[in-house]
């Protein structure tokens, strides 16, 4: 049963796309995302935090370890240069040491990118597989640490905060571009289309959906922000009631 569960060659037929097993783990991410925000300012919370990086930490560790074990471990697939990968890191850091510069980095693609890749899952392993439960788990703990910050801590975003992501995405996406190039490798999909059904489906051929996907980053951005705008325009017209 344990060699089952961590088998490389269990693939599915098809994808995990809206699949029984899809959609119970969203339904999931969502109980999980109404748990914390009603219970924000619960004193166990501080334990929560820790619990989140542990987590993050462990997931992280144990892909690793799986990949290397199974003789998967490839330059091309595995260094830190996808979204989400990048995201779980910077989360980590995050938790550990409550910085504001990284929180207001991360909000926006943290969870713009977990968030489209739980939806839209490149994955072909199901139910009870370990990489399965590895990717929901790691990507809706990238959404709780990032909610966590804003729910608990109180942290908040400005528009300045969104161009300083957007820059930092960028720069994330040029070294990813060249490491494609000279390895052959796909991170942060900027070579090609995923084999799974994503957004990108809808953005036109290589490389146009790249210039496509920037559009749809300033949008996603901007929906991002807009909480934070419309609470301190109500917080500017109420001090002045």
């Amino acid at each position: 049963m344990i060699v089952d569960f961590f088998d490389p060659s269990a693939y599915m037929k098809g994808t995990v796309f809206f699949s029984p097993a899809h959609v119970a783990s969203l339904l999931l991410f969502a109980l999980s995302i109404v748990w914390m925000f009603v219970h924000r300012h619960k004193s166990y919370m501080a334990h929560v935090r820790w619990g989140l990086l542990a987590v993050l930490v462990l997931s992280e560790i144990s892909i690793i370890i799986w990949s290397i074990a199974i003789g998967l471990w490839d330059i091309r697939f595995n260094l830190p240069l996808q979204l989400c990968t990048i995201s779980i890191y910077l989360s980590s850091f995050m938790l550990i040491t409550c910085s504001y510069r990284i929180f207001e980095v991360l909000y926006f693609f943290g969870i713009g990118g977990a968030l489209q890749a739980l939806i839209t899952p490149e994955l072909f392993y199901t139910f009870p597989h370990y990489r399965f439960l590895h990717f929901f788990i790691a990507h809706i703990a990238i959404i709780l640490a990032i909610l966590y910050m804003i729910w608990v801590l109180n942290y908040t975003v400005t528009w300045k905060s969104a161009v300083r992501s957007f820059i930092f995405l960028n720069s994330l996406a040029f070294i990813a571009f060249w490491i494609n190039y000279f390895t052959g490798a796909n991170y942060m999909f900027l070579a090609r289309k995923p084999d799974n059904p994503s957004i990108l489906d809808w953005l036109g051929p290589y490389p146009w959906y790249i210039l496509s996907l920037e559009v749809i980053v300033i949008l996603m951005f901007t929906l991002l922000y807009l909480p934070f705008l419309l609470k301190s325009k109500l917080q500017k017209s109420s001090s002045h009631v």
